[in-house]
């Protein structure tokens, strides 16, 4: 009796919606070994895990199947191919195909898959090609695939992306650029990119950034802005910006109240 694996289908049926056939398959001496069972490890079959599970204990058989008309079949394959036949596989039809050939690529070979036609392989481009070979997608398309770069790219480098037109990409930017290039952004039309600005600005630095339009940024402020700036921002307009305003000036007052005892010696 063949057993299935826990939610595994009980269907068997190949790619192309047709009764999966051992009797005019190529492996029968497998099965007659026992080293392939329907419903739980077979190429033929449509559904992924039985095809991984067949690739896995029979890797060597994966090149057979880099042309394979089924999608599933040549991406389960591609996992278990040589350098050489994966390197092949870099201009696949199939997108799920390409990326997992992206995962796999040495950098040298991902080179060319920077201008693949779909995201998610750029994505995985990105994420793994040294920082020496990102340059060319800091102008990618998609906005994603730039944040990947802004995040990863050296640092002096940066400061070409200070003006990308998405709001994501300009928020990675200001959270790894130099300490330098920050006011280049401290005036950004989109407030969570000023935020990033003052969470890595000074103390002193913050004072120019009291009076910001969102409340938000002017919250941070509040709770980092060197002590002489506090008082002014009794007056902000949201409660919550007067309240941490107040709160760090009674506790600035009480340490002053304590320093001095000490120094009196009455603790």
């Amino acid at each position: 009796m063949v057993m299935t694996t826990m939610h595994d289908p009980v269907e068997t049926v190949d790619w192309q919606g047709r009764e999966v056939d051992c009797a005019g398959c190529a492996h029968g001496d497998l099965l007659a070994q026992e080293q392939c069972k329907p419903r739980h490890a077979c190429v033929h079959d449509r559904y992924a895990k039985r095809i991984d599970r067949f690739f896995r204990a029979h890797p060597d058989l994966a090149q057979a199947y880099i042309a394979h008309p089924y999608f599933e079949v040549r991406a389960v394959a591609s996992k278990h191919l040589d350098i050489f036949h994966l390197a092949a596989m870099r201009r696949d039809p199939d997108e799920t195909v390409r990326s997992i050939v992206a995962l796999r690529l040495p950098h040298l070979h991902l080179l060319e898959m920077r201008d693949d036609p779909d995201r998610e392989v750029r994505i995985r481009v990105a994420y793994r090609l040294p920082q020496s070979d990102l340059a060319q997608m800091m102008l990618d398309d998609d906005y994603y695939v730039r944040t990947v770069v802004a995040r990863r790219i050296a640092k002096g480098m940066l400061h070409l992306m200070l003006h990308d037109p998405d709001s994501s990409v300009r928020i990675a930017v200001a959270e790894r650029i130099d300490s330098v290039h920050l006011p280049a952004l401290a005036n950004d039309a989109d407030s969570a990119v000023r935020l990033a600005v003052v969470k890595r600005y000074s103390p002193q630095q913050l004072a120019v950034m009291r009076h910001d339009a969102d409340w938000r940024v002017r919250y941070e402020v509040a709770q980092r802005i060197a002590p002489a700036y506090l008082r002014g921002m009794l007056q902000d307009e949201d409660e919550m910006v007067r309240e941490v305003a107040l709160m760090r000036l009674l506790e600035n007052a009480l340490h002053g109240t304590h320093t001095e005892r000490s120094a009196n010696g009455k603790d």
